[in-house]
């Protein structure tokens, strides 16, 4: 499938540093999800936010190297694939500045019908938006 790269950049903020002075790594995590989540609603209607929701099943995160407060970072996501009501997206997150990156990330996704919270197949209408 390999859909679009979405993106937008954050600075971080001093309430991302940990102890060892970095971003801590939760705090990737919920950029992660952040970015999912912000990927959706653009591409989406409020009939379909209000008809459809997403879970994750598991998150692989692979930490490259730190990122510091004040640092601006570009955070991109794109939809692998997807089958039955899975669907596979990743996620990188790059220092502006340098160009590398910081962490890489794979989630996998399921859709649920939002009234009956059952896992619902991913169909063309959602598909084609991505």
């Amino acid at each position: 499938m390999n859909s679009d790269v979405f993106q937008y950049t954050i600075t971080v903020p001093k309430s991302a540093i940990d102890d060892m002075n970095h971003v801590n790594n939760v705090t990737y995590l919920h950029w992660v999800q952040d970015i999912a989540k912000k990927h959706w609603e653009t591409k989406t209607t409020e009939t379909i936010r209000e008809t459809y929701v997403w879970v994750v099943l598991n998150h692989f995160i692979e930490y490259h190297s730190p990122a510091f407060e004040h640092d601006e970072l570009t955070i991109q996501t794109w939809i692998d694939h997807h089958h039955g009501a899975k669907s596979e997206r990743h996620t990188k997150i790059i220092k502006t500045s340098t160009k590398k990156v910081i962490v890489t990330a794979k989630t996998m996704w399921c859709l649920l019908h939002k009234e009956t919270l059952r896992p619902t197949r991913i169909n063309k209408e959602i598909s084609t938006l991505f």
